[in-house]
């Protein structure tokens, strides 16, 4: 008998308006990123982009949605607010799975006054019930969520960079809770899906949006693997492969969810994976769902079959 998982997969969504942004809000790196607004960004991320999107999933109904960072555009507590508004419009924490991007952590703020709102999003099941009561990214990452045969592992690249950088790294903390994670979840036989924001092979994106510590985050993968790597950051649609132990890992990163893609590769689109386990194996298929400007709405663009490394034994 088969059993099969729809996880949705969106990433980069820029939920903002910056208005009435005050100025003392912007005496650091934050001017750059509201330059960039104003200038450019406010006219691609567009509200009924998202709120098509939203039309979108209620129809598609998947099982689970992930979401893969920069929810904000510079990180403002009134952004964070307004993003778990959203969240709770989209539907129950134990349904959502949100990882930060570096547009999240875009300067040191609170997390009383940041995060905290999106806490119950972010939690490992075992923590659902400490969500909203102080914590830190520290403590919630990374973050494990099993829903049936799958195990969504959620990794915390966001950190605060110098101005015109958005580098990111998963930082050794995380990296020694990762080895334990990755090898109880692979003898538990569970399909691991890794859910992170900046992509984790190299020349994905430009060297000054990288994951600063990739190699070593691709080490661990290689000696307990994983079967799926979900990411956004990049804003674009992009299938790399990681080296795990039974042959080669999917990696995919997703565009921005709320393009209106005046360059078409863009465009906004987010992915649904059709996780299925039976007596035969296991195997993914990928749908893409593509906004249509003409339509107003999000249509089916492709599906794909993607070849997942075999379970150790």
């Amino acid at each position: 008998m088969e059993d099969t998982f729809t996880l949705a997969h969106l990433s980069d969504l820029h939920l903002s308006s910056l208005d009435g942004v005050a100025a003392r809000d912007l005496l650091n790196k934050r001017v750059y990123g509201y330059l960039m607004w104003q200038l450019r960004r406010r006219s691609e991320h567009r509200g009924e982009v998202l709120e098509a999107l939203v039309r979108d999933l209620q129809s598609t109904n998947p099982d689970h949605i992930a979401i893969t960072g920069d929810l904000t555009h510079l990180g403002l507590p009134i952004e964070f607010q307004k993003a778990a508004q959203w969240l709770q419009s989209l539907g129950p924490p134990s349904q959502i799975t949100v990882i930060p991007g570096n547009h999240d952590s875009y300067v040191k703020t609170p997390w009383d006054r940041t995060f905290a709102f999106w806490a119950s999003y972010m939690v490992s099941d075992s923590m659902q019930f400490l969500a909203g009561e102080g914590s830190n990214p520290n403590a919630t990452f990374p973050s494990l969520r099993v829903r049936g045969k799958t195990a969504l592992i959620g990794i915390c690249t966001a950190r605060p960079s110098a101005p015109f950088l958005a580098v990111g790294s998963v930082g050794q903390l995380q990296l020694e809770k990762l080895e334990k994670i990755f090898a109880e979840t692979g003898q538990q036989q569970l399909l691991r899906v890794v859910l992170m924001h900046h992509p984790p092979v190299k020349g994905t994106v430009s060297w000054r949006k990288r994951l600063t510590d990739g190699a070593t985050f691709r080490s661990v993968l290689a000696r307990h693997g994983a079967e799926l790597v979900l990411h956004g950051h990049a804003h674009r649609t992009s299938l790399t492969q990681l080296q795990v132990p039974g042959g080669i890992a999917p990696a995919v990163g997703v565009p921005s969810a709320s393009s209106l893609g005046r360059k078409f590769r863009r465009r906004a689109r987010y992915h649904i994976y059709h996780l299925s386990h039976d007596s035969q194996g296991r195997e993914i298929r990928l749908s893409v769902r593509c906004y249509s400007p003409a339509e107003g709405r999000f249509t089916l663009e492709g599906e794909r079959q993607l070849r997942l490394p075999q379970p150790a034994l």
